[in-house]
C-alpha cells in the first residue's frame, strides 16, 4: 500500500469513528467489523470518494486555468485529449456570461434568486469568475459558497472586494489586511473584504 493509500485509509477509518487494529493484536476479532461498523465504513468511504472527486476536478480546473492543454492533462491521466476533455469539460460550450453589465446590474445574470439579499452568480468558470465577482462586489454582493460554475452570493449595503488564492496553510497576513474567507473550493480559497463604501444608487 502506498503512503497516499495508507493516509486515505486511515482518514476514512477515523471519519467512520473506527480505530485501526493495533499491529500487535492477535485476537482475530480485532480485525473484524460489526454490521454497524461496516455500514459506518461504507458511509465514510462514500464521503471520501465524493471529496476525492471534488479535489480531482478542482485540480483539472486549476490546470486549465494555468493554460495546460487537454493533451497534457490526458497524457497525465493515460487517456487521449478528447477523452479528457469529454470527462472534465469545465463548462458547456454554449455557457456564456454577459460582461457588458454596468456596476448597478453586475448581478443581473445570476441564475437563481432566493430573495433580495441572496442569489446565485453564474454560469462562471475559472477564467472569468474573478471579473464577475469584481462587478458583483461593486453592487454589494460577496461570495459565501462556490458551486459548479456558480457562486452563492449575499448582498449588503456596501461594496466588496474578492481575491482568489491557492489553498495554503496560513492566511494571517491576508486577515491582517482585512480579508476574510468567503468560501473554499479546492484548490482555491476565495477571500472577501468589505470596503465600507456604500453601493452606488
Amino acid at each position: 500500500m502506498s503512503d497516499l493509500a495508507d493516509a486515505v485509509s486511515r482518514a476514512v477509518f477515523e471519519h467512520a469513528g473506527l480505530a485501526p487494529a493495533a499491529p500487535t493484536a492477535t485476537d482475530e476479532t480485532a480485525h473484524q467489523l460489526t454490521a454497524d461498523e461496516s455500514l459506518a465504513l461504507i458511509g465514510a468511504s462514500a464521503a471520501a470518494e465524493r471529496q476525492a472527486a471534488t479535489v480531482f476536478h478542482g485540480a483539472v480546473t486549476a490546470a486549465r486555468a494555468a493554460n495546460v492543454s487537454w493533451a497534457r492533462i490526458g497524457g497525465e491521466l493515460g487517456m487521449t485529449r478528447q477523452a479528457a476533455q469529454q470527462r472534465f469539460g469545465i463548462a458547456p460550450e454554449n455557457a456564456t456570461t454577459d460582461h457588458t453589465t454596468n456596476d448597478n446590474t453586475a448581478a443581473d445574470h445570476t441564475t437563481h434568486a432566493f430573495e433580495d439579499t441572496e442569489r446565485w452568480l453564474g454560469p462562471v468558470t475559472a477564467f472569468d469568475e474573478m471579473k464577475e465577482l469584481e462587478l458583483a462586489g461593486r453592487a454589494g454582493w460577496h461570495t459565501v459558497e462556490a458551486g459548479a460554475f456558480k457562486h452563492r452570493m449575499v448582498r449588503t449595503e456596501t461594496q466588496w472586494q474578492h481575491r482568489r488564492v491557492l489553498w495554503r496553510g496560513s492566511l494571517a497576513r491576508d486577515e491582517a489586511d482585512g480579508w476574510q474567507i468567503g468560501c473554499r473550493a479546492f484548490p482555491w480559497i476565495y477571500l472577501i473584504r468589505d470596503t465600507g463604501i456604500p453601493i452606488e444608487a
